[in-house]
């Protein structure tokens, strides 16, 4: 009979526990915490140069300041006077299309489309109004540094290849039909070389998770230890618009008494 629930990652054999085959007891000591990391979700060791390029990626993705909805909503959270694992529950659940998302859409874009011409990609976005996934960012314009660095890493360590010349062909196409550069940011440069890496877009967001719950982690943990319990309330005078109705009589039919 078919079992209910499948697995391939790990098992207890003989009493012990093995992770992608290995013996859980002899990976403690000798993997890092990033080779485990790619064992864990390849399904197989990484080579140095990949165990490097990962490394890499998920530097680039474990922290971006105090302002993001996710560290929002987990130092608020915590304000809330709850413990840390909630505040970093609530972090990854403020995790979206627009925050988080766009890693996972440029990886999709670059793997669907990966046969195709730059122009005709483009053409096809712009055509039906819809936004590049990987492209553009509000304060870096001419590059995003970040990102050039993945880029530096990748050709240093092998892994330039037809997605990261893709993004590039994509970049210098957005500006030719556009008229204005929107640079490959972190995400864009992420997506092409977690693509080389053969990562399936599907784990896009989940690479992001990955990477970016150590951050998580750290501000929760400083709101808990800095801030008094319900330090972020707003201060409705200084940052709150009213937009609702202003204060009004109950009608007569609604005044009703026990």
């Amino acid at each position: 009979m078919e079992k209910k629930w499948r697995t391939a990652i790990s098992w207890h054999f003989h009493g012990e526990s093995y992770v992608r085959g290995y013996n859980l007891r002899e990976l403690i000591g000798n993997l890092t915490f990033t080779e485990a990391i790619y064992l864990v979700l390849k399904g197989e060791l990484p080579t140095e140069r990949e165990r490097k390029m990962m490394d890499a990626i998920l530097v680039t993705m474990i922290e971006h300041s105090i302002a993001p909805p996710s560290v929002i909503a987990a130092r608020a959270v915590i304000s809330g006077g709850n413990p840390i694992h909630v505040g970093v529950g609530a972090g990854v659940l403020a995790f979206g299309r627009a925050h988080g998302g766009a890693l996972e859409d440029a990886m999709r874009l670059l793997q669907e489309n990966i046969e195709k011409r730059a122009d005709v990609i483009v053409s096809s976005y712009l055509s039906e109004g819809k936004r590049i996934p990987g492209f553009g960012h509000r304060y870096y314009k001419e590059k995003d540094p970040r990102a050039e660095r993945i880029f530096e890493i990748s050709k240093e360590l092998g892994f330039f290849g037809k997605y990261c010349e893709l993004v590039k062909e994509i970049e210098r196409e957005i500006e030719r039909k556009k008229g204005k550069r929107l640079v490959v940011n972190v995400d864009g440069a992420v997506a092409a070389v977690a693509s080389e890496l053969g990562f399936d877009w599907r784990l896009g967001e989940g690479l992001w998770i990955v990477g970016r719950i150590p951050g998580l982690v750290a501000h929760t943990y400083e709101e808990y230890t800095m801030e008094k319990p319900f330090s972020k309330r707003l201060n409705e005078e200084e940052e709150v618009e009213y937009l609702g109705k202003k204060p009004r009589e109950l009608p007569g039919y609604f005044k009703r008494r026990r």
